[in-house]
């Protein structure tokens, strides 16, 4: 425990045989529950994890929220149906099965995935688990040995005591980024980065695609865990939801670790579409959700206005393009005066919407 508050890390594994063991026998004293979740992994991770079972016993007995029924008064109908909708949602995950026989009383917890789901499914998996006991900050290390564990505390401390929705670690700030980060990582992530600060909001994060993060309980409870992408863009997903639900960010400077004996699983010419499109997808939804449903704000008409604008100017930008370059052919005046006239007001447009977004979203930067 953190401040007499429960942490919990939650360990994403597949295929990590080789380096699982080094993860748990790395793990600081102060973390409460390690939730292991095992994505149907082909090797015999499981199997190491087990080994662990047999020295197991944690002092802290941490209940699930459903081991007793709550008991229905005139005043609490609105808390039974959250506690009713909790029970029944771990149907909409990948399924899984608990392979302890005493969890709430075990350290170490595996979950193990029936099938397949993604680094994003496994973390979901975990956080459910962390969701349904009640734990105060729900970190993430993945289960390579790519975070340094004595970080651990930096990165859970500002949930503990200040109350930071989550905390996110950054590599790209840390002196020895440039040289330690392979330089192809670097420039991917840094335009990642970019992108997901106008699809999230979150303008002032700098390195969006760590997994090292903490989480704290109102942020479990503010965002559908199941709907967290499955695969490699769930922390671009994680962002934007989080933003939606107004929680607050911050970033802690953590080191960049590599060669300690990972396999990237990671294709990168494979996720690069699915990334932009969950990042369009993400940044609509976070405009239609957050700045039109929830509360209207006048940067959801100026990024519209903008956008119509420069649909509507596509007209007249093709046929400028192609009067240039049919011989003997000349581009009307009053073509070029509207494209230049629409060009400017939807660039106008879309800059002051961006301004609005980075002062509405500032309060969030904690």
């Amino acid at each position: 425990m953190l401040n007499n508050k429960t942490i919990a890390v939650v360990v994403p594994a597949y295929n990590e045989s080789s380096q699982i063991k080094m993860v748990l026998d790395s793990m600081p004293s102060f973390v409460d529950r390690i939730i292991v979740v095992d994505d149907c992994s082909k090797d015999d991770t499981a199997k190491h994890v087990k080994d662990y079972f047999t020295n197991n016993q944690s002092p802290i007995g941490i209940p699930s929220l459903f081991k007793d029924e709550i008991t229905p008064t005139p005043y609490n109908k609105a808390d039974v149906e959250l506690w009713k909708k909790a029970k029944k949602e771990i149907d909409y995950f990948t399924p899984s099965e608990v392979l302890n026989q005493d969890d709430e009383n075990e350290r170490i917890v595996l979950i193990q995935h029936k099938k397949n789901g993604g680094v994003g499914a496994a973390i979901a998996t975990g956080y459910k688990w962390c969701k349904d006991h009640n734990i105060t900050c729900s970190a993430v290390m993945a289960g390579d040995g790519q975070m340094d564990p004595s970080e651990l505390e930096s990165i859970c401390s500002p949930v503990i005591n200040e109350g930071i929705d989550y905390v996110k670690g950054n590599r790209l700030i840390h002196q020895s980024a440039w040289v330690v980060i392979p330089k192809v990582r670097f420039f991917g992530n840094s335009i990642l980065s970019i992108l997901t600060k106008i699809a999230s909001g979150y303008w002032h994060v700098s390195d969006t695609q760590t997994g090292y993060t903490a989480l704290s309980n109102h942020g479990l409870n503010s965002i559908p865990l199941y709907k967290i992408y499955k695969r490699y863009g769930m922390p671009n997903d994680m962002l934007i939801k989080l933003n939606i639900a107004f929680c607050s960010i911050r970033e802690v400077k953590i080191k960049p670790v590599y060669a300690v004996g990972e396999k990237s699983k990671l294709k990168v010419l494979k996720v690069t579409l699915p990334i932009l499109i969950l990042l369009i997808k993400g940044f609509f939804t976070r405009l239609w959700t957050k700045y039109l449903f929830r509360d209207f704000h006048p940067l959801f008409l100026l990024y519209n206005v903008a956008f119509l604008i420069f649909v509507s100017n596509s007209y007249f930008f093709y046929h400028l393009v192609k009067n240039f370059i049919e011989p003997n052919s000349k581009t009307p005046t009053d073509f070029l005066i509207i494209f230049i006239f629409l060009t400017i007001s939807g660039f106008q447009s879309l800059l002051f919407a961006m301004w609005m977004d980075i002062q509405d979203n500032d309060h969030l930067r904690k």
